[in-house]
């Protein structure tokens, strides 16, 4: 019996491209390829599907980010059942044979936000992680945050900026921001990674910063400040009927010199450390197992999730936000809460495809 066809793919037509390749240069080298046919594809910056290019680059190197290779054959996936064709300007198309399950390490507009999924959905293919509702609310921060207002979980003050807004009424944008009290952090509404984030204590910086944030989106959020230490929780879906499952929390410090976890702190070495499990009261951390699980369930979640809190000095858990698709390099957070739960990094590779395969197309 030939074995399942598993398309790795990464890239993207956004701000977190180089992580994508990060994250799936992990997966690649973690995933059972006596098991598995691997397929890894890359989605260029300009949105070209390609095969990956045997040297193709996954990680940082002397500073420099990594980006798709656009050298590899050019391919297409027809809304047939996923039957990959490879095709070159003046070549006759070959067709590549059916994929079993896509793993979309992806983050971002185009990609985390529904997309990729719809474009999935509407081939029949199966794929690892969160369905389109899911990853659309869970990349909309504003829209994230209502929705977990509504299922009862603790968030904090914030401010919305939409485009049109911004143009006709800044001066009521700007009065309403400052209404949340300084200092108080911008950041895009769709994007991740700690893209476009600013802290602002001023309004002078706070101009500056929500047009920073709209070079990456139209629609901006602004955040009140909160006091706290930053506590994750990795949730992930059963392979049978069970109940999702919580890792142990994990604390993140920055370790860099950074005023918050930027991008550089997250991605870059030495600039953050997890203590797991989190220096927090039994009572606290099995509460916020139970709130993440929640979070995870609200948004019908599937696979894996990361769920941020700010754990406050007053005793108080506040959600920060949930990640569909979380940074996903070995020792990215989620990855290794799993890790320290028991779970390493490989056994969560394997286990996200085997969710992912035992998954009917369509609706569900």
């Amino acid at each position: 019996m030939s074995k399942p066809r598993v398309a790795v793919v990464f890239g993207g037509r956004n701000s977190e491209h180089a992580v994508s390749l990060m994250g799936a240069g992990s997966v690649l080298d973690a995933i059972d390829k006596d098991k598995y046919e691997v397929v890894p594809i890359g989605i260029a910056q300009d949105g070209r599907w390609v095969l990956a290019a045997g040297d193709q680059r996954f990680a940082i190197e002397d500073g420099e980010l990594p980006v798709v290779d656009t050298s590899g054959a050019a391919l297409a996936l027809p809304a047939d059942g996923g039957s990959l064709v490879a095709y070159d300007p003046g070549a006759i198309p070959v067709e590549l044979g059916a994929v079993d399950v896509v793993f979309p390490v992806m983050h971002g507009p185009f990609a985390e936000d529904g997309t990729i999924q719809g474009l999935l959905e509407m081939a029949g293919v199966r794929y690892v992680g969160s369905g389109v509702l899911a990853s659309a609310v869970g990349m909309d921060k504003a829209y994230m945050k209502t929705v977990m207002a509504a299922a009862g979980l603790p968030i904090g003050r914030y401010v919305v900026v939409r485009d049109r807004d911004w143009r006709l009424d800044r001066d009521r944008v700007l009065k309403e921001a400052e209404e949340l009290g300084y200092p108080v952090f911008v950041k895009p509404a769709r994007a991740g990674s700690s893209q476009g984030i600013s802290k602002a204590g001023s309004r002078a910086e706070l101009e500056a910063a929500v047009e920073a944030a709209r070079a990456h989106d139209p629609k901006v959020l602004i955040e009140a400040a909160i006091v706290g230490r930053e506590i994750e929780c990795a949730v992930l879906e059963s392979l049978g009927d069970e109940p999702p499952a919580a890792s142990m929390p994990g604390e993140v410090q920055v370790e860099g010199g950074q005023e918050f976890f930027d991008f550089e702190a997250k991605y870059y070495a030495d600039q953050m450390s997890l203590t797991v499990p989190a220096d927090i009261p039994r009572d606290v951390a099995e509460e916020l197992r139970g709130l993440a699980v929640r979070a995870f369930e609200t948004l019908e979640c599937e696979g894996l999730s990361r769920v941020d809190f700010f754990y406050t000095p007053e005793g108080k858990l506040i959600f920060n936000e949930i990640n569909t698709m979380p940074g996903f390099t070995s020792l990215s957070v989620a990855p290794q809460l799993w890790a320290a739960s028991g779970l390493d990094y490989p056994a969560l590779v394997e286990r996200l495809v085997q969710l992912a395969l035992r998954r009917s197309p369509g609706l569900r």
